[in-house]
């Protein structure tokens, strides 16, 4: 399987907004957990900008939503995006440590993480040199003895979520590094309260999820594994919402399987 998304995906979506019944391309629509089926609808929006309000995005596309519906997941980068956590990376000027420590930092498959002098800088910025440098001396260490991941592991999730510039990204964000969402928590409680229904804010890929932020109530394991498989996708789908059902599934049918990550971390 190919690690670069632009390799599958249409440079066109010439698909309606809004709540979709069909999953994105190469994508599945139901997925199991613990023998109960959910169904995951992509929600499809306008380009998202910084004059943009992520509750009243979601609100706009989700519309009112049905009792099945378990729990509503939002990207984090959608929501960073409006918070004005973008940046061009013509306007990053990386600094000699950021452009020293790009080099050690293995790039993940699924884009390049802090594998870049500008996404690495603006790391730096988020969570202090010391914590980064820490991270790197951990992972020089760790390295040789085949353990990998550690970087990531010890900067902490603030520094993970930073996303970097790819090929398959939409215009503008395929030339922008973006932070995690601030507060993410926060985020979630405020969505959550503007369309009455649970919010998770996930970093998902297609090396696995995580919960960045959820509003009360909401199972943080249970996102993570059902959004192992990245449902949303990796590329120009522009669905950075995702409506959660639960579905009666017809007895005797083979029910769909569990999600399962497409790539292992690095």
């Amino acid at each position: 399987m190919s690690s670069d998304p632009a390799a599958t995906a249409p440079m066109t979506d010439e698909r309606p907004m809004g709540v979709l019944d069909a999953p994105n391309d190469g994508r599945a629509l139901h997925a199991s957990l613990g023998g109960v089926v959910y169904a995951r609808h992509p929600v499809r929006t306008h380009l998202v900008t910084a004059d943009d309000d992520a509750a009243a995005v979601i609100s706009r596309y989700v519309g009112s939503l049905a009792d099945d519906v378990r729990v509503v997941c939002v990207s984090e980068r959608m929501v960073a995006i409006t918070q004005g956590r973008a940046y061009p990376i013509k306007d990053i000027r990386a600094g000699r440590l950021a452009r020293f420590l790009e080099r050690f930092v293995t790039r993940p498959g699924y884009g390049i993480g802090l594998g870049s002098a500008e996404t690495m800088e603006l790391a730096i910025r988020e969570v202090g040199a010391p914590r980064i440098l820490l991270a790197a001396a951990a992972s020089a260490v760790t390295k040789p003895f085949g353990v990998h991941g550690v970087f990531y592991r010890v900067a902490g999730p603030q520094a993970k979520a930073i996303d970097g510039p790819t090929s398959y990204t939409i215009p503008p964000y395929n030339q922008a590094a973006t932070l995690g969402p601030k507060d993410p928590g926060g985020a979630a409680r405020t969505i959550a309260a503007a369309i009455d229904a649970p919010v998770a804010i996930i970093d998902a890929n297609d090396a696995g999820c995580a919960v960045l932020g959820a509003s009360p109530g909401v199972d943080r394991h249970f996102v993570e594994r059902l959004f192992a498989d990245n449902p949303l996708g990796q590329a120009r789908e522009q669905t950075p919402i995702c409506v959660v059902r639960e579905v009666a599934w017809p007895a005797g049918r083979e029910l769909p399987p569990e999600p399962r990550r497409r790539l292992t971390p690095p």
